[in-house]
């Protein structure tokens, strides 16, 4: 029987969770291309980790975000990108599967997992989490965008169809919103002042301003920004994952951008470290 999260998980965010951990276990399941040789050892495009590897700290990863939708406190990293690149790399040294078929199980069990114990939070509960204090809701939001971002390295690595969407990436927003001032690079926004107003082509929007070197992201874009950014869906979280650069995509016409200091455009993914 399915389970329900009505009234703590936004509409449609149970079922991306659960969908997108069951695309990532197809995608492991996939025999290796013509000659590559075992599947967990191939490597992950703009990475360091192979197949197995990534899909391990996926384990991992929806393992914790289980144990912090039912309550747990789970230490890890102090919140900044590097910290929690450390402790990434600590927990897989001390993790030895890196089988892709048992590490889609896993996957897909804990993402299961997350969503039973989430439904028993409190909506307006804030749970601690390595980026901070979060919402179930926002914590489920950050469980399917990072799931989406080494699912998308996954399926490029084994050359299948990646799993990003339109509305699942539209669910991504309320995580990508809140993280943004908390992985700020200090190097990259210091001295800048900036107002952004981002766009979804067919969907939402959000804002970011910059004050010399203070970054506030809000869910509504401001009224007069300095640069307006309208970008594809899956685009966006790409590039605010750092999957991909931001000149290629504005010459494919994916990401444009407008206002008085359009220049900014290219610049604004860069203000951000992924974590």
């Amino acid at each position: 029987m399915t389970r329900r999260t009505d009234g703590v998980l936004p509409e449609g965010l149970a079922e991306a969770i659960r969908g997108t951990a069951d695309d990532i276990a197809a995608v492991l399941r996939t025999e290796a291309p013509a000659g590559a040789g075992d599947v967990a050892r191939l490597p992950v495009p703009r990475s360091a980790w192979t197949v197995g590897e990534a899909a391990a700290h996926l384990a991992q990863a929806n393992a914790l975000m289980a144990d912090l939708a039912a309550g747990h406190e789970r230490p890890y990293g102090d919140g900044t990108p590097g910290s929690l690149a450390e402790a990434n790399e600590r927990a897989l040294a001390g993790f030895g599967e890196r089988s892709p078929g048992p590490l889609a199980e896993m996957i897909t069990a804990r993402a299961a997992a997350f969503l039973s114990g989430v439904e028993e939070r409190d909506p307006g509960e804030r749970l601690s989490t390595p980026l901070g204090p979060m919402s179930p809701a926002v914590l489920g939001s950050y469980l399917l965008t990072h799931m989406l971002g080494h699912g998308y390295d996954l399926a490029l690595a084994v050359n299948r169809p990646h799993m990003l969407d339109a509305r699942r990436v539209e669910l991504t927003l309320p995580f990508m919103i809140e993280a943004m001032p908390r992985v700020a690079d200090p190097a990259a926004v210091a001295g800048l002042t900036a107002s952004f107003a981002v766009r979804l082509r067919n969907g939402p929007g959000f804002g970011v301003t910059v004050t010399d070197g203070a970054v506030r992201a809000d869910r509504e874009p401001p009224a007069r920004p300095d640069c307006t950014i309208l970008t594809e869906p899956v685009a966006f979280l790409l590039l605010g994952l750092g999957r991909v650069d931001p000149w290629p995509v504005i010459a494919r016409g994916r990401a444009l951008g407008w206002g008085r200091r359009p220049w900014l455009a290219p610049r604004f993914p860069r203000l951000f470290r992924a974590p």
